[in-house]
């Protein structure tokens, strides 16, 4: 099942936009229909996509008629012609009006937008979206790569916007050994990636759909490619390279261009998928990390083994991009969607967390943390608190610890992530010292007093006092600790012993004096 929310968030992102005010957003969809301008009924569904339609007034009609919900048309185009009439904008508030009256709400797709692409991510949301769940994908690409690779007669790979390959075409022999690497590494090797940089290659992707020939370079160990981008819109989404000595032509250049395009609408659906799963897998994470009485079934639904866990929090930033770095955290952290991942993970506000199997030794968590920064650009900061060892039902307990070091982390940039086993001693002074500044401050006892009697005659009492408790008493230690003789620092507890009661022979007492101490930092 998807919302009609859902579906306005997702095509956001591929140049769709709401003509006008929603209604409801909350409306479940369950149907897609195409308007087919040849047929003699327009046929009922929940989505309408009014294919060949033009003016939004008429797409609002055709919705109507067919119980639609929602109906996507293209936007008017801009006219080629400077004597070329532009859309009038009382069409639109027209359809506006019928469409509120009515409501039905209108989306207008973007005119660079195909609508191949737009039916991929319809379909695979409102039709797929109520069966995925954990583990399930859309079609498969490396068949793809071979129909492809089949067709231009070359070795075929299919990266995304990073050079990180998706798929390849299972008939690789003869390779050269740069496609070797690739393929082996799972991305273009930094080599031949600098390489193609200076030669323009990512450059001319970004501006333009023609396919490109990229020269041999036997130094690095490269025969001729033919590359073409994958474009959803204006969007880059990936490119397709293929092994071939020459510039390909003719029937073969085509099927290199039918060839990118199928792969689109196949990445499309992919980031569509994904982006349900990780919906799904976030819901229930959360669930998990609030508590519930059904973590267990969680945990199965999730695909976690029954064992202990921890809990990572996680922040990400970058100078100049407010949310873009824990963004691309999280997608680094979902990637690899299913059943290859340890860990499953959610975005709450600007914090990753992620539930990790995870046993006694947090190294593991280390690990992973150590993989994922790995991942991200070098410009991105990440602090980061690994919460301590839990069964599934405490993993509120662990998500507490876990922001508890992070914000301790917070504090040591450069450092270290922090994990709950090393840091429980700070970590629950932090939680005195917070507790006590919660209530009532205190305006009368020995720590308040010391203090006012340090600001008005400059004395050094209360920095004694937090030595020698510190010491345990170890007058040695604590003078130590102070830079002074030994007996300064009996002189000054005496002092104190005559200014306030103290009463250091209580263990109590003393326990009450470490927090107050922590208290006022």
């Amino acid at each position: 099942m998807v919302t009609l929310d859902r579906l306005i968030n997702v095509l956001g992102g591929y140049g769709v936009r709401p003509l006008a005010a929603v209604p409801s957003r909350a409306v479940e969809l369950h149907s897609v229909v195409v308007h087919d301008p040849v047929a003699s009924e327009v046929p009922v569904g929940d989505v309408l996509l009014a294919v060949g339609v033009r003016d939004p007034r008429r797409a609002v009609e055709l919705a109507v008629t067919a119980q639609a919900t929602v109906v996507l048309v293209h936007a008017p185009r801009e006219p080629r012609e400077p004597t070329e009439p532009t859309a009038s904008p009382g069409v639109e508030r027209e359809a506006v009006e019928t469409a509120t009256r009515c409501g039905v709400a209108v989306l207008l797709v973007d005119s660079a937008v195909a609508w191949s692409q737009v039916c991929g991510v319809v379909y695979g949301l409102v039709l797929e979206g109520r069966e995925t769940e954990v583990g399930r994908g859309p079609s498969d690409l490396f068949a793809l790569a071979d129909a492809i690779a089949t067709t231009v007669g070359g070795q075929v790979t299919v990266e995304d916007r990073l050079s990180r390959v998706v798929a390849y075409s299972s008939l690789q022999q003869d390779a050269d050994p740069a496609r070797l690497d690739t393929i082996l590494g799972r991305r273009v090797s930094e080599p031949v990636r600098r390489l193609f940089e200076e030669r323009g290659v990512f450059r001319h992707l970004v501006t333009s759909s023609e396919p490109l020939f990229v020269a041999p370079s036997p130094e690095h160990g490269l025969r001729g490619r033919m590359v073409a981008g994958v474009r959803a819109g204006r969007e880059l989404l990936g490119s397709v390279w293929v092994t071939c000595d020459e510039p390909l032509t003719g029937r073969r250049l085509r099927a290199l261009r039918d060839g990118a395009e199928a792969v689109a609408l196949h990445l499309l659906r992919s980031r569509v998928s994904s982006d349900l799963e990780r919906q799904v897998e976030s819901e229930l994470v959360i669930q998990l990390l609030e508590g519930t009485p059904d973590a267990a079934p969680l945990c199965g639904k999730l695909g976690l083994p029954p064992e202990t866990f921890r809990v990572v929090a996680l922040q990400a930033h970058a100078d100049d991009e407010r949310h873009a770095a824990v963004l691309l955290a999280y997608d680094r952290a979902t990637t690899g969607f299913g059943w290859s991942r340890p860990g499953r993970s959610t975005l709450f506000g600007n914090t990753v967390y992620t539930v990790l199997p995870c046993g006694d030794d947090p190294a593991p968590a280390r690990a992973w943390i150590a993989e994922l920064v790995r991942d991200l650009p070098d410009h991105v900061t990440v602090a980061a608190g690994i919460g301590g060892v839990c069964e599934v039902t405490q993993l509120p307990a662990g998500r507490q610890e876990a922001d508890e070091c992070l914000a301790l982390h917070v504090t040591r940039p450069g450092g270290e992530p922090v994990d709950y086993d090393a840091a429980w001693s700070e970590i629950l002074l932090q939680r005195l010292r917070t507790a006590a500044e919660s209530g009532r401050r205190p305006r009368r006892g020995p720590i308040v007093e010391l203090a006012r009697h340090d600001a008005r005659h400059n004395t050094h009492y209360v920095p004694t006092l937090r030595a020698w408790l510190e010491a345990q008493g170890d007058l040695g230690a604590a003078s130590a600790a102070l830079g002074v003789h030994p007996n300064t620092v009996r002189y000054r507890m005496r002092r104190m012993g005559e200014l306030v009661r103290l009463e250091l022979d209580d263990p109590k007492t003393r326990l009450a004096l470490v927090i107050a101490l922590a208290a006022a930092g």
